[in-house]
């Protein structure tokens, strides 16, 4: 052979290897970088866990040191612990070889425990003291500095401002909040009782007793005959007050609650309505058209939200509690029966502040729940009631609620709306017949509404 075609042989095998190893470490970057990623939205995700884990830790240990009924006050440290054993999990996922959170980690641990070892002390019969309901609000506090904190980096986590692998950045931060947790003695008096808790539920509300059991048979639906296609597309019309030839069915439902949906171009953008098969009730509302400039007061869109329930048949309905965003007003209404306020019974309207219309709307707990009730006279007055608000609040109003439970059942409370000593709102529910706190509910509340925790 030719020593310049085994010269051009040679170069071709050359270029050939160094093609395929150029392909190996081409492949072996893009391998890495897909390795990178996956870890990188692995400890966002465990970030994100941590962050709000921490949050509901905050509000749980709040909520225990409201308490004075034994038995919630051994759920809600039951709560307690089940949240910091979730932050536990979630920081545990977290590059350790980066930043160091033993003060957190250790802050969470003697959390939890302590929050145990009250739940099985009064479990045993002995009493919660005005000391442990402050070591309480001292926990709150740390774990409201940390979640704060934690918060803020979530944000720059999403924001891209700062990277997974830059997390040691804030361990200065942590370390600090986490030593606050330090107060917690370790040689509790009481004895770790080891005990199966109940599965937490989800402790954010956009109004109170948004979520309860539902799944049952519609109350509003009882002895509603089935209705057709085209029955519940002129439901969804004289709702509106629209035609009913522009709306298109657009989905068939069966589930829980069957519905038939129909969709609409309207104002620039689509409306959905779902109306229930049975009854030809309208369960649901959304529309997609853009807001303008805000042209109405928070007051007139209320009135807008009143006016527009009462033409379509909700009689005597309350508005509770309500949020705005964006240029929408989001209010949510409890029916009332003899002046008692029926939670369950919710019903939210949203309002376009730019003109008054009505953009969306859901009435899912007021279908599963309307009715005439049976309401007992209180065998706990009010003022009996008052006893169980904890000398720290202060009591703004009060009045009669009935609420949903755990189950399918409801109760008769005394609602107490209150006031700490730093300024901040606490719903405490008083079981009308037996005198002992039901429940308690947070308010955070800033400009643009409402929110129940």
């Amino acid at each position: 052979m030719e020593k310049k075609q085994i010269k051009r042989l040679s170069i071709i095998f050359l270029a050939a290897a160094f093609a395929i190893t150029i392909g190996f470490a081409v492949q072996g970057h893009v391998q890495a970088a897909r390795y990178r990623r996956l870890l990188d939205n692995s400890y966002r995700h465990a970030f994100a866990e941590l962050a709000t884990a921490a949050g509901e830790l905050d509000v749980s240990l709040q909520k225990a040191a409201y308490a004075t009924s034994p038995a919630l006050f051994s759920v809600l440290c039951a709560q307690t612990y089940a949240k910091a054993m979730a932050a536990q999990s979630a920081l545990g996922e977290l590059p350790y070889g980066n930043v160091e959170l033993e003060q957190t980690a250790s802050f969470l641990a003697k959390t939890g425990d302590y929050a145990l070892a009250l739940a099985g002390a009064v479990e045993s019969g002995q009493v919660c003291t005005q000391e442990h309901r402050d070591t309480l609000q001292s926990l709150s506090q740390s774990a409201a500095q940390i979640s704060e904190i934690l918060q803020g980096i979530q944000e720059d986590l999403t924001a891209g401002t700062l990277e997974p692998e830059s997390l040691e950045q804030v361990q200065e931060r942590l370390t600090a909040a986490g030593q606050e947790g330090e107060q917690v003695e370790s040689g509790s008096t009481f004895q770790t009782a080891e005990a199966d808790f109940p599965e937490v539920p989800s402790l954010i509300y956009d109004g109170p007793f948004s979520e309860h059991l539902s799944n049952r048979s519609p109350r509003m639906l009882e002895g509603l005959p089935q209705v057709d296609e085209q029955t519940a597309k002129e439901a969804a019309a004289a709702f509106l007050e629209l035609r009913s030839d522009i709306f298109t069915l657009t989905s068939s439902g069966e589930g829980a609650l069957p519905t038939y949906g129909f969709t609409a171009m309207v104002d620039g953008g689509q409306l959905y309505i779902e109306v229930t098969k049975q009854g030809g009730q309208i369960l649901q509302l959304l529309s997609s058209r853009p807001v303008g400039e805000q042209a109405i007061s928070r007051r007139e869109g209320y009135d807008c939200a009143a006016e527009f329930l009462s033409s379509r048949g909700f009689q005597d309905m309350y508005p509770s509690y309500a949020i705005d965003q964006n240029g929408l007003l989001t209010i949510h209404f409890a029916s009332r029966q003899d002046n008692v306020y029926c939670y369950p019974d919710l019903v939210k309207v949203q309002v376009a502040l730019d003109t008054g219309d009505v953009v969306g709307f859901e009435a899912h707990g007021y279908l599963m729940n309307h009715g005439a009730r049976e309401l007992s006279a209180p065998a706990v007055s009010s003022e009996q009631a008052a006893e169980q608000v904890p000398d720290s609040l202060e009591v703004l109003s009060t009045q009669l609620a009935v609420i949903p439970t755990g189950g399918e059942y409801e109760v008769l409370c005394h609602e107490f709306k209150c006031q700490s000593s730093n300024g901040s709102h606490v719903l405490i529910y008083v079981n009308a017949q037996t005198g002992n706190q039901e429940r308690i509910l947070l308010l955070l509340e800033d400009e643009s509404g409402t929110l129940v925790i």
